[in-house]
Order: C-alpha cells, then structure tokens, then sequence
C-alpha cells in the first residue's frame, strides 16, 4: 500500500497531544459545571435549509448524501438534504425549540462537540475540530447580568488553564446597540452590512474596509471617517464610555438604542474590573458579522498571539431560537478548543510528562509465568494505578528499555523462586533514578506526579 497523503484541516494529534487536548477539555468542562451549566450533545447533523439560514456560511457546510440514492432520483432538494453542523449554536437554537416544554429556564447549557466547516485550512483554522460553547437562554426574557456572567465564566476556564501554560487571555467586548445606534445616528441603514465590513479590520486594514463601506454600504468618505473613528476606540475601564458619547456627541449621532448600549457595555466593564481584572477589554471594532447578535459580542485573544486570531467569541441573541409564538433569547460564547490545542502544541508552550497512561511495566520472566505478571498488573489496576505487562519475556534489560522508550516511570519484577523454592519479594524499580526496592502489589503507590501523565508547561 502506498504512503497515505495527509489531509489537510482534519487534525490528528499524537499520543501526548491528545493528553493535552484532553486536559484541556477536562478543565474547560469542570470550570462550566462549577457554574451550573448542564452539559448536553445534538446529533452532528441538521436540515440544509436551517443551516443555509445563515447567508455566508452556505459556502462552507458539508453535504451529507449517500453514495447511491435508494430512488435513483439523484440530488434531493435543499429542504430534504442534511448538512454537518458548521457551529454549535444553530443546532441548539433547534434542540431549544423542540424540547421548551421539558426544559427549566433559564436553560445554562455546555456542549462540547465536533464541528466541520468547508473553509480553506490554515494555521489554527480547520475543516474539522471541536468547539466547546456554553450559553444561557430565557424564555421570553433574559436579564443583562447574564452578558456579564458568561465571558467572566469563560475568562475563569482559560485562566485555569494558565498553569499548563496558556497564554494570559484578553476578552475583548463591544455592544451591537452601541454600533448600530450610532450608525443610524449618523444616517447609516446598512446595519448589518457596515457590520460585516467592520468586522474586517484585522484582516484588511482600515483603508480597504473604509473604501467597501463606501462601496458596498453607501457611506459617504466622512460616514466611513465616522465608522473608523469608532471602531478604533478601546480600553479597559469605564472611561470608554465617555470616549465613546463625546465621539457620538460630535457627528448628532447620540440616540436612545446607542445609549441603552452603552448603559449594557459600561455594566460589563465595571463587573469585569472587579471579578477579572485587566482580562475584559472594550474595543468598538468587534463586531462579529453574524447578523443573528444583538447585544453584546466578546472576541478573545492569546496575549503574543495575536496573530492567531480569535480562539473564543460570541454575543447576545433575541431572536436565533423562535417558533413565532415564543422567543428564546440567550447569550453564549463558544471557544475553538483545536484552534487552541494546535497553538499550544505548535508553539511548544506546553508538553504531556509521558504519552500513555501507564505508570508501570510489568516485566515478564518467562512466557510460563506470564500469569503471574498478569495477577500483579491486576492488583495495581484495581487500586487505580495505570500498568501494562511487557509484551514478551526478553531479557530484562530489553524490557526495561522498552519502557524507557515509552516513558514509563517504574518496571515492576515478581519475585522468583529460589533454589530452595521459596519465592522472593516482588520488587519495583525507578528506572529514572535507578532505585529499585521490595514491593507488594497490595500496597505500593507511585507519587502522585507519577500516577497519571500530567500536562505541565513545555519551559
């Protein structure tokens, strides 16, 4: 068989990567259920119709068909067509609707989930990866202090990843009504499409998103000036409000929705001042071009790693999970966890202390006392110690090369009968250090370092 050829966007981490990946998922996992939010699965599939629903994303779901159709009819239509999930929000939007009667509200939910999404691979950006999201959702109401709690909780999970040697994080927020209230306040109605182009700034420049709003917004030079103005505004404590009123104060552009939105922002800087200090940034150019937010909208960053772009977003919506009768407004945010993985790895910030789980090899005298190596690998195991038994009766100096080569710690040797038929003490040996004592196997424990593999920083 020939050499398989890679394929690209689909990662595959090795052993010790997915220990770290795994950790990471454990930890994100833990800090959510220590906040009260349920965790929760959707199936990995959703009508085409619902997915395309989103405009922009209809060039990046993946088709699901059959190779050959039963009725020979070929393609179905859209409506009866099935696409891969490209986010978690859609199809929760849709769990939402179709389980209201059974759920209690307000509904905190974690979901942690394989997603793909077409788009062209490229550092951090994948075709397949799992995203992990939390949000919580009212039913017809959602009170604010909920757009203040849920980048705090995320800022708590990826702080307590900063012990592996995650990067300190920067949430960066703004608030949509604080947008469009001085967009249409300086004669802007393309909400959504100055938004897009907004939310392009760190990709193209300040030039070139100017001469599209222009272009494909119909705003004048000094509308786009105005635009530019706002977006470049940012900073950590509540005097951005201010910035941002004598900004609006300037072009006539002070409305009601601008300054119920500025009332949103200024709450969350002030409580994340107090709970997480320094982590929460305002910064008027996130945007996020979903037309489906409404209130507030989060992006984070790696600090020096900027250049990977956002590993975490979100924002406030009123009307993503709707059946026309009962609205279910909400506000989540939901991380990249490969796009994060893949930076931790590739930057060599942090590494697995082994890439399997044993902590122990069970050395094997000869194939006829295979049994008795068997019997101690049982007895350790059912005390929770990882341990594996060599996988032939080499010399032991073979076998405990073996365990070198996959980093286990310890070889375990059972005792042998003597001579005189008396079988001596089993005995463990630190193949780190070279110690090596008596043991029993219904008392010996490794260190608790030693026990299971650990994900530490790489320095």
């Amino acid at each position: 068989m020939a050499k398989p050829t890679p394929l690209s966007g689909f990662p595959e981490w090795l052993p010790d990567g997915r220990i770290v990946e795994q950790h990471v998922l454990d930890t994100l996992r833990h800090t959510f259920e220590l906040h009260g939010f349920a965790g929760i699965e959707t199936r990995a599939v959703e009508p085409l119709d619902q997915l395309l629903r989103k405009g922009e994303t209809s060039k990046e779901v993946y088709v699901l068909s059959r190779l050959q159709d039963e009725d020979g009819a070929g393609r179905a239509s859209s409506e009866k067509q099935l696409g891969l999930h490209f986010d978690l929000t859609v199809p929760f939007a849709r769990y939402v609707l179709e389980n209201a009667g059974k759920l209690a509200f307000p509904l905190k939910r974690y979901q942690i989930q394989k997603v793909w999404r077409g788009e062209r691979p490229q550092e951090g950006r994948f075709r397949e990866f799992i995203q992990a999201d939390i949000d919580v959702v009212g039913a017809g109401e959602l009170p604010y202090h909920f757009e203040v709690e849920a980048p705090l909780v995320m800022a708590e999970a990826l702080g307590a990843l900063a012990e592996i040697g995650l990067p300190p994080v920067r949430i960066l927020v703004n608030n949509r009504r604080v947008a469009e209230g001085f967009y249409r306040g300086i004669g802007l109605d393309d909400v959504e499409g100055v938004l897009r182009q907004i939310d392009k700034l760190d990709k193209i420049g300040p030039d070139k998103v100017s001469e599209l709003l222009v272009t494909e917004c119909g705003a004048t030079e000094d509308q786009a000036k105005a635009c530019l103005a706002l977006a470049s505004i940012s900073g950590s404590d509540v005097g951005v409000i201010a910035e941002v009123r004598a900004l609006a104060e300037s072009h006539g552009a002070v409305t009601e929705l601008l300054e119920t939105g500025l009332g949103e922002l200024e709450a969350l800087i002030a409580a994340a001042s107090q709970r997480a200090p320094g982590v929460v940034v305002a910064d008027l150019k996130i945007a996020r071009g979903l037309d489906y937010y409404t209130g507030s909208v989060y992006e984070t960053v790696l600090v020096g790693h900027e250049q990977l772009g956002s590993v975490c977003s979100g924002g406030r919506y009123d009307t993503l999970a709707t059946d026309g009768k009962n609205t279910y407004p909400g506000v989540g945010l939901s991380i990249g966890v490969s796009r994060l993985v893949s930076r931790l790895l590739s930057a060599g910030l942090v590494r697995a202390t082994r890439s399997v789980p044993s902590a122990v090899l069970v050395a094997v005298s000869s194939e006829e006392q295979r049994a008795v190596s068997d019997a101690v690998a049982t007895a350790l195991r059912a005390r929770d110690i990882p341990v594996e038994v060599a996988p032939s009766a080499a010399k032991f100096g073979k076998q405990i090369k073996y365990a070198d080569r996959r980093g286990i710690p310890f070889v375990w040797f059972p005792g042998t009968a003597g001579e005189d038929g008396a079988v001596g003490a089993d005995q463990v040996k630190d193949i780190r250090s070279g110690d090596q004592m008596d043991a029993d196997a219904a008392t010996w424990e490794p260190s608790a370092e030693d026990r299971w593999p650990r994900v530490v920083p790489a320095s």
